[in-house]
């Protein structure tokens, strides 16, 4: 329970809220106030094609001065498949139906409507990606 707390927290509790932007405040929070591993603070910055929600927000010179894109695409694609195979109370999704989910929470024609449309391919296809070499390991 403690970590789907944290999951729900980081970026977006109301102390930490800056930019409104979660991504960035909680990659700032990590980095700040707990000095995490630069690793770590970058994938938060940049989780589930974040880039493209910081465009929708006129933030992407700031994400990407402050927390660059991490080259590593399998790691990458591992945090896509986690956020995006898991609902906000932690319980296990498919990537459509959490896509459906945070467009009906948000609106279709609010920031993250629009954004999580945009990636929406990209983060199928990050599942994918994942789902595939799961399966391709040995059991």
């Amino acid at each position: 329970m403690d970590r789907i707390m944290s999951r729900a927290l980081v970026g977006y509790a109301p102390r930490l809220a800056a930019t409104g932007f979660h991504p960035l405040d909680g990659a700032r929070f990590l980095r700040d106030e707990h000095r995490a591993d630069e690793r770590l603070v970058r994938l938060v910055a940049n989780h589930s094609f974040a880039l493209l929600e910081a465009e929708e927000r006129a933030l992407v010179e700031v994400l990407e001065a402050e927390f660059p894109l991490l080259e590593e695409p399998r790691l990458v694609d591992a945090l896509v498949y986690c956020d995006m195979t898991t609902t906000p109370d932690g319980e296990r999704t498919t990537a459509e139906e959490r896509v459906a989910e945070i467009v009906g929470r948000y609106g279709a024609e609010s920031v993250v409507g629009r954004f999580i449309r945009r990636a929406s391919p990209e983060i199928f296809t990050a599942v994918e990606r994942v789902e595939a070499a799961l399966e391709a390991q040995p059991r």
